[in-house]
């Protein structure tokens, strides 16, 4: 039988040079994996603090993105190291979805199914490499970056081109598709299959997954209401319909009752970038 090297979403399949690579390097792959899930987990936990704050006292600022929370550890006084190690991290991250996305296994997904997955690790490895050359930056003090809602910002950038607005509603598509994927996925019954919490009594290990579940379906909610912003964005030809993580937290907050939205989401946020941690510990990444 093969050997299952890599097996968070599939073993090697795509032939002999890259399972071998992928056996030398497994090792470093999974220490570089754990780091990542950590490194994700400490942006969103800021993000969902800051959510928080802002729904407890709105006076204190209004909620951000990703990039805003690697702002808030350079202002915060974190150091240089530590936004060091959280861009090693989230490279780390880039890395795994990359290898995700080249060796998934049909035999886990079928047909497009697979395709979509192979798109999907693409992506997020693309995403989380753009938010590593952030914190780089931001650890070597360098200028650049900017603010604003980078959703807005890329969706006009797309704009521009001729393509661009069926790029832009496809893109609206894929996050709503992303979106009803981590939903699904929240309430799946083998949701927390490749999560080996064995350490744990039954107890807090139910209450780990409960959190997990949380976490996963309010990132769903979130990335479906972006979604849709995006798809009127391009249905629209208005680059500022889009919005990003920060742009939806902050919708919320403007709606009825609206400081109660923002809180539940700031809470899914934080769980979870503690289920991120809990990933970093017992995500079974390979198997022998």
């Amino acid at each position: 039988m093969a050997r299952n090297l890599l097996s968070a979403n599939g073993a090697p399949s795509v032939g002999p040079a890259l399972r071998s690579a992928a056996r030398e390097a497994s090792p470093w792959i999974e220490r570089l994996a754990r780091l990542g899930y950590a490194a994700r987990g400490v942006v969103y936990l800021l993000v969902g603090y800051l959510a928080m704050r802002a729904a407890l006292s709105p006076a204190e600022g209004g909620p951000t993105d990703q990039k805003g929370a690697l702002q808030l550890l350079d202002n915060g006084g974190a150091g240089p190291v530590v936004l060091a190690v959280v861009a090693v991290g989230l490279v780390g991250f880039a890395l795994w979805r990359v290898v995700q996305a080249l060796v998934a296994d049909p035999r886990e997904e079928k047909g497009g199914r697979l395709t979509v997955q192979r798109i999907y690790h693409g992506i997020s490895g693309l995403l989380h490499l753009a938010l590593a050359v952030e914190a780089g930056r931001l650890a070597m003090q360098k200028p650049g970056g900017g603010g604003g809602d980078e959703a807005r910002h890329w969706t006009a950038v797309a704009m521009e081109q001729s393509w661009g607005r069926y790029a832009v509603m496809a893109a609206g598509a894929i996050l709503i598709g992303v979106a009803l994927k981590e939903l699904i996925g929240a309430f799946a019954a083998d949701f927390a299959k490749r999560v080996h919490v064995h350490d744990l009594d039954a107890g807090p290990r139910r209450q780990v997954e409960r959190l997990g579940r949380f976490g996963t379906a309010a990132r769903g909610v979130a990335f479906g209401i972006s979604g849709w912003f995006v798809l009127q964005a391009g249905l629209e030809y208005d680059a500022s319909e889009a919005r990003g993580l920060g742009g939806v937290l902050s919708t919320l907050r403007e709606q009825s009752y609206g400081q109660v939205l923002l809180g539940a989401m700031a809470l899914g946020l934080i769980g979870f970038g503690v289920w991120q941690f809990v990933k970093a510990r017992y995500m079974h990444l390979r198997a022998a």
